[in-house]
């Protein structure tokens, strides 16, 4: 059976942290469900490519909502990272997270599965990690990792979204520039919509 590289092991904090979403089968097995619109085929493909050796098939595209779909084989190695993310069936912050999100693919794979950019010309622009499915508690504990960890001063904010506030991790004047320089080795030239214009010669 397949062992998780390191690579991969950071791919998959990224990504759980976001979009992803990790599965127990009947055999007390895990495996990875990854899946995005079409606007981010590109993106899927590149799990995929860096996922392979676990894959039984390629990224395939839903008739009907045209996302692009594929799972991993069962493996005892995602095990670990569902017992973490997800102790009692939902997903959480492990309270370990300090250890586990150390290094800056991880980051910016959180941030192509599940940030956005809040671009307006000559007068403002930040970013922002979706988290309103974590707690607050939570949103606190990532700011400090994200600090402590890559040197990314965020806040939680909790925009108004129909009647109802969602939390999200802000990142303002203070860390966008760290946030940008730590993460854009690692973005995919698909995500361009994601970062300012003037970044995209950089990318």
């Amino acid at each position: 059976m397949s062992k998780l590289s390191f690579e991969q092991k950071r791919i998959l904090v990224g990504t759980l942290l976001g979009d992803g979403y990790l599965y127990r089968d009947r055999y007390n097995d895990c495996y990875l469900e990854i899946k995005h619109s079409e606007k981010q085929r590109d993106y899927v493909f590149w799990m995929y490519e860096n996922l392979s050796n676990f894959c039984p098939s390629e990224p395939k595209q839903r008739k009907d909502n045209k996302q692009w779909k594929f799972m991993t084989s069962s493996n005892k190695d995602l095990c670990f990272f569902r017992q973490s993310f997800y102790p009692d069936g939902k997903k959480i912050v492990p309270r370990d997270i300090k250890e586990i999100l150390t290094h800056p693919l991880s980051l910016a794979v959180w941030y192509m599965d599940d940030g956005s950019l809040d671009y307006r010309p000559k007068s403002h622009y930040n970013y922002s990690l979706s988290t309103n499915s974590f707690t607050l508690e939570e949103n606190r504990l990532l700011i400090g990792v994200l600090k402590e960890n890559f040197g990314i001063i965020t806040s939680v904010q909790a925009p108004l979204c129909r009647g109802v506030r969602y939390p999200e991790l802000y990142i303002g004047v203070a860390g966008r520039d760290k946030f940008i320089e730590t993460i854009k080795p690692y973005l995919l030239p698909c995500f361009k919509y994601k970062i300012p214009p003037f970044e995209h010669l950089k990318l």
